[in-house]
């Protein structure tokens, strides 16, 4: 019988505690934190997506609200990616802290503005962040950090979305670490066409499964116990 572990968590960091859901599939030895786009949360059903499809491939993930709902109604807060880089960074070393994750890769899979905090944390953390996933992403956001970047990072962006596809490609030629840019055809923004979406969780589980699962034995999901 399949063991899975779905549930929401509370992660404090600095001063707030952010909540997030934790997947935790069986024989997972790697974990991908996402950071959602402005306006977006943990509830984002092409995000819920994606980690369902990273789930199925024995990734765990954590979906997670960088913003407490009080200050995500400050509209300028949604567009704080210094602020939302210190949250992702805490997010990420209280994910270390935890004896579960203990031998655990961590990844990131950033959307639309998201990519830039998941981008500038990746930077800060250096060789503690394995893979990155921009999906539709702001990587020009985070352009002064590129190229001290060390996590092969994967650009994702819609054939449709063309100002992106620009901002992407001089992020792209910052880059200094393993990178690829790929276009889905016939895509916008929001990869909202039909088979679009698919199309980026099956490319972004393929970089994942590539880049960030350990050879390690795996752990066995079933016996975990979070620290509080």
């Amino acid at each position: 019988m399949k063991q899975e572990i779905q549930e929401e968590v509370f992660i404090p960091v600095g001063s707030v505690t952010v909540k997030g859901h934790l997947g935790l599939p069986e024989k997972a030895d790697s974990i991908v934190i996402f950071s959602h786009g402005s306006g977006s949360s943990r509830f984002s059903p092409r995000n819920k997506y994606v980690a369902e499809v990273l789930n199925d491939q024995h990734i765990a993930t954590l979906l997670v609200d960088l913003l407490t709902p009080e200050e995500d109604l400050h509209y300028a807060a949604r567009f704080n990616i210094n602020l939302l880089t210190q949250r992702l960074v805490g997010v990420s070393k209280w994910i270390a802290e935890q004896p579960v994750f203990k031998n655990f890769q961590i990844g990131y899979f950033g959307a639309s503005t998201g990519a830039a905090s998941a981008l500038r944390a990746a930077a800060i953390l250096e060789k503690k962040v394995k893979a990155v996933v921009s999906r539709g992403g702001r990587p020009d956001l985070a352009m002064q950090v590129l190229p001290f970047i060390k996590a092969p990072t994967l650009l994702l962006i819609g054939s449709l979305d063309d100002l992106v596809i620009e901002l992407n490609q001089q992020a792209y030629d910052q880059l200094q670490c393993k990178k690829e840019m790929m276009i889905v055809e016939g895509a916008s923004h929001l990869f909202e066409e039909p088979g679009k979406l698919q199309e980026v969780a099956v490319l972004a589980a393929d970089w994942f499964k590539k880049y960030l699962v350990n050879t390690d034995p795996f752990i066995d999901s079933a016996t975990i116990v979070l620290k509080k």
